[in-house]
């Protein structure tokens, strides 16, 4: 059978006509945008669409509340921005993330959409838009300029949201695995060097304590978002904007989504400046340094597993050697270290596009938007494979572990407040160079007795504060 010929419509803008598919919600400046920027092959992300479609809606609401929008048109765009919020027309967004032109694609994507399934909800056909305007009613009151940024930051907020319940999971299973691992000792180390004893549950309490810290951070960079310029349309002055649609767009934005979110100080200020993206990068980087650092600590720790550390085990995911039978590799830490090499790499693509922009307005917030989602995405999904994946499922080695502090040279450092800095250093050295054990070495010197070196080179008391077997009030006595 013969396939049907495909039908289209005719569409016009400023420069000229052009055929759009007949069956596309989206139109000619849609089209155009589709045809000038395929850069990445991707489409735009679902968190993005859904808050340009909230922010029509309650620019809908708002203007037929100050009058400026007849309810029935106004009823249809908010039916047709419901449906894109539902998840329903994404389809029809196919402008690429990154794009010229400061986010004017996407916007008129979003006006076209919801103005041509607006159409069909009132009984017209798409295309029609006498009955539904995609600049004159879904777009009144607004420019590209207070949308695209106001929408950026609405996704952004929902996906840090995402991001932080992951992180708050992560700081619960370090925790745990802290209590676990509490009287397991093992022998510290600083520049790779042996240095004094530690307990590997404080090892992943630190773990824990720091990932509490960016979670703290995350509630920051949420903070510095809130603020939406949205109501100052081209350049921050309103202009075009009823003066009441001004003051209330954004509280209705709040209802709407259930977000504290509150209108920029000075419009024109948010219109010009993104430092606020580019700090909220810089928090997503630091955790993913945290995270990055924290893998490497794994992968060391679980070296081996005869010829390295071999002090904790991390759950064996996959075979590690196409050539090597039997190994295992750490790839769950190493996939956490790609990741967070990729969000310093995108913090940098920020920090340039924020510092580029040029008198009212940065052109630039389509790469920053592009990159910023996905530092924040895959640091989640980062997150969540860390947890479930490895640090649930982590043994510890504690025999091993206790037989190589016994056996280290690390554990002289107790000693120095009895023997002297010196006296200490030159045991050390023996030693080294013997292959004895610096207990023997001391009992042999009869620099103290058995029962003082029991107190002494207590491995569980050396991982606390405070100088074992010495009276502190001693010397304040005699």
């Amino acid at each position: 059978m013969k396939e049907e010929m495909k039908r289209y419509r005719m569409e016009h803008d400023s420069i000229g006509e052009k055929e759009v598919p007949e069956e596309a919600y989206y139109g000619i400046q849609t089209l155009r945008a589709y045809e000038n920027f395929y850069i990445t092959g991707l489409k735009m992300h679902p968190e993005l669409i859904n808050s340009v479609a909230q922010i029509k809606k309650a620019a809908a609401i708002t203007n037929f509340e100050v009058g400026e929008l007849d309810k029935r048109i106004a009823d249809a765009i908010v039916r047709a921005c419901d449906e894109i919020i539902a998840g329903k027309l994404h389809d029809q967004f196919i402008v690429d993330p990154i794009q010229g032109g400061a986010g004017t694609s996407l916007n008129m994507n979003a006006n076209e959409v919801i103005a041509n399934r607006a159409i069909e909800l009132l009984g017209g056909k798409k295309g029609d838009y006498n009955l539904v305007n995609p600049n004159d009613h879904v777009n009144f009151g607004q420019s590209t300029n207070d949308v695209f940024p106001s929408c950026g930051k609405m996704a952004a907020l929902k996906l840090l949201d995402h991001a932080q319940d992951e992180l708050k999971r992560l700081e619960k299973a370090l925790t745990e695995k802290s209590v676990e691992f509490d009287s397991v000792i093992k022998m510290g180390r600083t520049q790779l060097q042996d240095a004094v004893p530690i307990r590997l549950g404080q090892e992943f309490h630190a773990y824990a304590s720091a990932i509490k810290r960016d979670i703290r951070r995350f509630e920051n960079a949420k903070d510095e978002i809130k603020s939406l310029n949205l109501g100052g349309t081209a350049i921050g002055t309103g202009l075009n904007a009823d003066v009441q649609y001004f003051k209330r767009v954004v509280k209705n934005m709040s209802t709407l989504t259930g977000q504290d979110l509150i209108q920029s100080y000075d419009m024109i200020d948010a219109t010009q400046n993104l430092d606020s993206y580019a700090s909220v990068s810089g928090i997503v980087k630091n955790c993913a340094i945290t995270l990055s650092k924290m893998s490497n600590d794994l992968r060391l720790m679980s070296s081996g597993p005869r010829t390295g550390f071999g002090e904790i085990n991390l759950p064996a995911k996959q075979n590690g050697s196409s050539i090597m039978p039997g190994k295992v590799n750490p790839v769950i830490p190493e996939v956490v270290n790609q990741v967070a090499f990729n969000i310093i790499g995108n913090d940098v693509t920020i920090a340039m596009a924020a510092e580029a922009g040029q008198l009212e307005l940065n052109a630039f917030e389509p790469i920053i938007f592009y990159n910023l989602f996905q530092s924040i995405e895959t640091l989640t999904f980062a997150v969540r494979t860390l947890i479930d994946n490895c640090i649930v499922g982590i043994t510890a080695n504690e025999e091993h572990c206790r037989k190589m502090v016994e056996n280290s040279i690390g554990i002289i450092t107790a000693i120095c407040p009895y023997v002297g800095y010196e006296t200490a250093a030159n045991i050390a050295k023996e030693a080294l160079r013997t292959g004895r054990l610096v207990r023997d070495l001391i009992l042999e010197r009869k620099l103290m007795d058995l029962e003082q070196l029991k107190t002494i080179l207590n491995p569980y008391t050396m991982t606390e504060p405070g100088i074992r077997g010495k009276d502190p009030m001693e010397k304040f006595r005699s």
